[in-house]
């Protein structure tokens, strides 16, 4: 029997990598094959089934196995692991936040994001490895350092968005929220390629010239090492005069965040830097009408089911956050289209069927 490892740096509860791992091998041990998970630290998750990193090479032991490593950073390990190892390959493209955006803000963060783009360059010349990115934004990515086309596919990440059909949403939130306030909801977590200060900036202009009777909820855990990037952003939202009308509500559980969603009338979001973006998917789920820098990999994401623009200009922005507020015609057909791009695109089962036959293929 073919052995299937999956490599990556660290487990984490709710990080989008770690669910495209887990979905992965959900989805191999589904259909029958002897998929092992393998990493470098899983102190968050209380699961049994992963193995040490150095255990890969007494798993992998014929030509005909397969490793696939998820690459999101720098991790000499893997490096050393792709090089040494005789067996068939997979890199699986995550993407690699630019250093630049952390650079003043936390040095570490800045390294690690440096050392991760510099290595890029050598997991983008491993001999055989077929590669597989989240979004064509990636994969455009890897063919400018090399990789072939006919070795590249495109695959969007596994995702938890089905649990939402399972979870009654938080009521509290609803209570909260449902009243005669537009709610305009941003989910990502609080780091500075989010781009949340012209979030704020479009916010503050559709608030102060369209509707005082508004609110931004922003939804996304805080990392104390991004301290100097939150802190200014509480300080914009002061400086401004949105104190009562801006939420920054930190990490929050499923029903929670199903809950924001159901009583958003917006997705909102001037992120800089996206390898493909779960929370827009979500909002396709949920019905959310979206409007977007169109950043990266936010275009190819959202396709034509959202108002997406060339700029994070401010007033293009809340102007588009009028029209879906005031014209409940344009918000039905946006929801309806990214309902619609969703099932079409991003469901599990159509993640599921891409992936199992990438792998029946190369068996």
């Amino acid at each position: 029997m073919v052995n299937i490892a999956l490599l990556t740096p660290c487990l984490l509860e709710g990080d989008a990598v770690s669910n495209d791992i887990m979905g992965m091998y959900n989805c191999l041990k589904k259909s029958g094959y002897n998929a092992q998970l393998f990493a470098n630290s899983w102190e968050s998750l209380k699961i049994d089934y992963i193995q040490h990193v150095n255990q890969v090479n007494s798993f992998i032991i014929k030509k005909k196995d397969i490793l696939i490593y998820h690459y999101s950073v720098g991790w000499d390990i893997a490096l050393e692991i792709i090089n040494d190892i005789d067996c068939i390959k997979i890199i699986k493209y995550h993407n690699v936040t630019p250093p630049e955006f952390f650079q003043g803000i936390n040095a570490d963060y800045a390294t690690v994001c440096q050392a991760g783009r510099k290595q890029l360059k050598l997991i983008a010349d491993v001999p055989g490895a077929l590669y597989l990115s989240d979004s064509e934004y990636n994969a455009d990515e890897l063919h400018s350092m090399g990789v072939s086309q006919k070795n590249s596919l495109v695959i969007p990440p596994f995702h938890h968005i089905d649990d939402f059909q399972y979870v009654d949403a938080d009521t509290s939130v609803l209570d909260k929220y449902i009243d005669e306030k537009v709610n305009i909801l941003m989910v990502g977590r609080l780091a500075p390629n989010k781009g949340h200060s012209a979030l704020i900036d479009a916010f503050d202009v559709y608030h102060k010239d369209y509707n005082r009777n508004s609110r931004l909820i922003i939804v996304g855990k805080h990392d104390e090492r991004l301290n100097i990037y939150t802190t200014s952003l509480y300080e914009k939202v002061k400086s401004l005069g949105l104190q009562e009308s801006v939420v920054f509500t930190g990490g929050v559980s499923t029903a929670s965040l199903k809950a924001y969603y159901l009583v958003a009338n917006a997705f909102m979001i001037t992120s800089e830097h996206e390898g493909f973006c779960v929370p827009l998917v979500e909002s396709m789920a949920m019905k959310v009408p979206i409007v977007a820098y169109g950043s990266t990999a936010i275009p190819y994401t959202v396709g034509k089911a959202g108002l997406v623009w060339e700029q994070a200009d401010p007033y293009f922005m809340a102007g588009s956050i009028d029209c879906i507020a005031t014209k409940e015609s344009i918000s039905a057909i946006l929801g309806e289209m990214g309902w619609q791009r969703y099932q079409k695109t991003f469901t599990n089962e159509q993640i599921e069927s891409k992936f199992m036959k990438v792998i029946k293929s190369i068996e």
